[in-house]
């Protein structure tokens, strides 16, 4: 592989590594039993999630901190992730550029995951509601509804990508790096706040299917099957979103 790439890849891996690792940490902390944080509540758990964003993007920043496969592949529509590789002198194609950040994603959200579990492996012992177990670490309908819960999460990564489109542009960077942490942290919490309610916001395959398998494989002492049926819905509704946004960037001059 291109060296370069494989540099941008690692801190893909990373960044995704951190933003799990926190964010399925705040929804450890409010759900499990003893915790010290246990019963704080969607706000907490929104403005957990914004913050690990924000963490996971200022760690990535160099390779222009997707930290999400939709991501990925919606600035690969927009020509922006291509002019970005160019620029930082990667000769692997696009396709192979976009495979390689969406597999180390992947592998990152799941070892986050991990890291979760054995910091909180304790909690997880005693907490015998399979529900809020699962909860940690992945999403699933408040009203399973798998029609309108993939139109919930196709609108809510559609407005995210626009808005990390719009921020790029603005900043005149092909990337959503350091210089956009702050805003990008500021759309995940309104975005948690407002269109979190029926799925609990997944917007990222990284942060939902790579903990769901974490889920499925670690030796938890409480657990229910780990959502199968649903768990399509947070891949392929965040990706089409994405893809969405970023023709409709294109068609509005926004990228």
């Amino acid at each position: 592989m291109d060296p370069v790439l494989m540099h941008l890849c690692a801190l893909e891996f990373l960044g995704t590594l951190v933003l799990v690792l926190m964010g399925d940490g705040v929804c450890a902390a409010c759900n499990l039993n003893k915790s010290k944080a246990q019963g704080a509540g969607w706000v907490v758990i929104a403005l957990g999630w914004g913050l690990a964003v924000m963490a996971g993007v200022f760690v990535a920043h160099a390779s222009g901190a997707h930290l999400n496969p939709a991501v990925t592949i919606g600035l690969a529509c927009t020509g922006g992730f291509g002019t970005f590789l160019a620029n930082a002198g990667v000769t692997a194609s696009l396709t192979t550029s976009v495979i390689g950040y969406i597999v180390a994603q992947m592998i990152g959200g799941f070892l986050g995951a991990v890291l979760v579990w054995l910091v909180y492996r304790d909690h997880f012992n005693i907490t015998e509601d399979k529900e809020a177990v699962l909860g940690t670490y992945c999403t699933m309908p408040a009203i399973d509804n798998k029609p309108a819960n993939f139109f919930t999460e196709l609108v809510a990564t559609f407005i995210l990508l626009l808005m990390i489109i719009g921020i790029g542009n603005y900043a005149d960077v092909a990337n959503v790096g350091a210089v956009s942490a702050w805003p990008i942290t500021a759309v995940i919490v309104s975005l948690g706040m407002s269109l979190g309610g029926p799925t609990g916001y997944a917007m990222n395959p990284a942060r939902d299917l790579s903990p769901r398998i974490a889920h499925a494989i670690l030796p938890m002492a409480h657990k229910r099957d780990s959502g199968w049926g649903y768990s399509w819905v947070p891949v392929f509704g965040p990706i089409c979103g994405a893809i969405i946004a970023a023709f409709v960037g294109k068609a509005f001059g926004l990228c």
